[in-house]
């Protein structure tokens, strides 16, 4: 059988299904796995995501012609049975399962394994083939658990506040900003968060994800402020809104941190290692709960691990896509250089 999920210059299509996975250009029918910039793009003519991304979906493209479907819920077109499943990435967020003539693939979009509060849960689906992301593939990449990092974080920000600074934490204002939120001890101090971060908090909490209670800027006397963590997004930084914090002590929030040559970049006093896609364990752990006996590898280290899958037996490749460049990549992610010593030392 032909292959059902093929790469053209719109984006991964499902060929008996005449739709598009996260397409990077338009085209009239796309599944979306979720929201982040680098899967979802303005100008498609009719979307698909799951129910719970539905709202995430629109306040970021605005008004769409989009469908919600409940985990689970199955939609047939053009012969194939298409269901989303959790993918633990952020708040609505989805794997495809696409099942056409005895066939099952299905196409993760980005996930993470370890459950946190602000999303459902990834859930492994069994499948033939599995399309899988790879932006942390590399055995370097391992995860300490969510709650010792929001330790660490609360430890600092309690600790400026002491000293009277306020701590300003950077993440991406979808999804990485919401899970630090989840995390935060509000008995230190107040919490504000930066005006591209709060009305994603607001589309959070209508869809029943609790986080603590924020503030606007502009809500907080200075006296408050040296007591305050801030959260805002990469974009930010250096930018004449931080003017206002006076003496503060910063931070950044990726997977990315985990490189000493990302945390000079950045020019913080902190990094912390928290990130919305699967580790090195993560991806070993999902690709082998799939039971699929072919792999193909999509955006971040593809021939590091399309080459450890084939060695363990499996029909590993990889797909060129347009994935990866969402704003809380840019600036962060390995150098030339740096990559090439990374991939050295992750498969050392």
């Amino acid at each position: 059988m032909a292959d059902m999920v093929v790469v053209r210059k719109e984006g991964l299509y499902c060929v008996p299904g005449g739709f598009y996975i996260d397409p990077w250009r338009p085209v009239e029918r796309a599944v979306i796995t979720h929201a982040h910039g680098d899967h979802a793009r303005y100008g498609h003519g009719k979307y698909l995501t799951a129910a719970s991304g539905v709202h995430v979906l629109r306040s970021r493209l605005g008004e769409i012609n989009v469908d919600g479907l409940d985990y689970g819920q199955t939609v047939v077109h053009n012969g194939v049975t298409i269901s989303l499943h959790p993918a633990g990435h952020v708040l609505g967020s989805a794997q495809v399962r696409m099942e056409y003539g005895g066939e099952v693939w299905v196409a993760s979009g980005d996930y993470k394994i370890e459950p946190d509060k602000t999303c459902a849960p990834f859930e492994p689906v069994r499948c033939d083939t599995f399309i899988t992301e790879s932006t942390f593939g590399l055995p370097i990449y391992r995860w300490d658990p969510e709650q010792s990092i929001f330790d660490d974080i609360n430890r600092w920000w309690q600790k400026n506040a002491a000293e009277g600074r306020p701590s300003v934490i950077f993440g991406y204002s979808f999804g990485k900003a919401q899970r630090i939120l989840s995390g935060l001890d509000p008995a230190i101090g107040p919490i504000v968060c930066h005006g591209a971060v709060e009305p994603l908090n607001r589309v959070y909490r209508e869809g029943g994800i609790a986080l603590p209670p924020t503030l606007m800027v502009s809500d907080v006397d200075k006296a408050a402020l040296k007591q305050s963590i801030i959260v805002a997004p990469p974009s930010a930084s250096g930018s004449p809104w931080m003017k206002r914090f006076g003496d503060y002590s910063d931070a950044f929030a990726s997977g990315w941190m985990q490189l000493r040559g990302a945390r000079r970049r950045r020019g913080v006093d902190r990094g912390f290692v928290l990130s919305d896609h699967a580790d090195w364990p993560g991806l070993m752990s999902a690709i082998s709960a799939t039971g699929a006996q072919r792999v193909i590898v999509t955006h971040g280290s593809i021939p590091v691990l399309v080459r450890w899958l084939c060695q363990q037996g499996l029909d590993a490749a990889g797909f060129d896509t347009e994935y990866g460049d969402d704003d809380d990549d840019v600036g962060i992610a390995p150098q030339p250089a740096e990559a090439a010593q990374v991939e050295e030392s992750g498969n050392a």
